[in-house]
């Protein structure tokens, strides 16, 4: 068994892995995977959100326990993030095409950027309902979809499988990362503060993350560059 230490470490590095063969195999991608990793990056730093309440992971330098921070969250982010954005595209062979400008003129553009900061609006405001911040969080990136299939409707499609397909290539990490190290979910998560729901060793918030995330994160690159998938 691998020491607690550096499990954190390892499996926020495997995300990584499928992040460079999508890099490498997929060139025609690679720029909305650069800016979807670079954007998501940042949200490692709200690590201090989430530690303990909803886990304690061992980490390097035992910066988790100590500051909340922790260089693995940086890590994680930044692999999920390119790949949340591009799955979609990869598995349906779609390529993306600028909207022309008469399209974006339309009264159902008129709240783009509203709805692309939707989740940054609602997340602060939920946080400090008595309720574990995970929750928060889940029910923040739903409405950034929501808001964005609203503002997007051409994007509707992506939204939704883009999420139930990153859900599914998240939950084989996580089902990896409990062979990596038996029982780490356990010793890890702080199962008491949460539902309780297990589906098989993966906490039921763990996927709910998943989901949110692949659905606000499958279509965010689109509506920010004013872009739109075609196969």
């Amino acid at each position: 068994m691998i020491n607690d230490q550096y499990v954190w470490l390892i499996w926020a590095s495997a995300f990584l892995l499928p992040w460079a063969v999508l890099w490498f195999a997929f060139p025609a991608h690679r720029r909305a995977m650069f800016w979807a990793s670079i954007f998501t990056t940042p949200l490692g730093l709200t690590e201090p959100l989430f530690v303990p309440e909803y886990w304690t992971p061992p980490s390097l330098f035992d910066l988790a326990e100590r500051t909340g921070f922790d260089i693995e969250s940086l890590i994680f982010c930044f692999g999920i993030g390119g790949v949340g954005a591009v799955i979609y595209n990869v598995l349906t062979g779609a390529s993306l095409q600028e909207m022309p400008e008469d399209e974006r003129r339309t009264p159902l553009h008129r709240h783009h950027y509203k709805a692309l900061a939707a989740p940054f609006a609602v997340f602060p405001v939920l946080y400090f309902l008595p309720v574990n911040p995970i929750y928060p969080g889940i029910v923040a990136m739903i409405v950034g979809s929501i808001t964005t299939v609203l503002c997007r409707p051409d994007l509707k499609s992506k939204t939704w499988v883009g999420g139930v397909v990153f859900t599914l290539y998240y939950a084989v990490f996580v089902l990896g990362l409990e062979w990596l190290s038996p029982g780490y979910v356990d010793r890890v998560w702080n199962l008491d503060a949460l539902s309780g729901v297990l589906v098989g060793p993966i906490p039921l918030e763990e996927l709910a993350f998943a989901l949110a995330f692949g659905m606000y994160w499958s279509g965010v690159y689109d509506h920010f560059t004013w872009r739109r998938p075609v196969s």
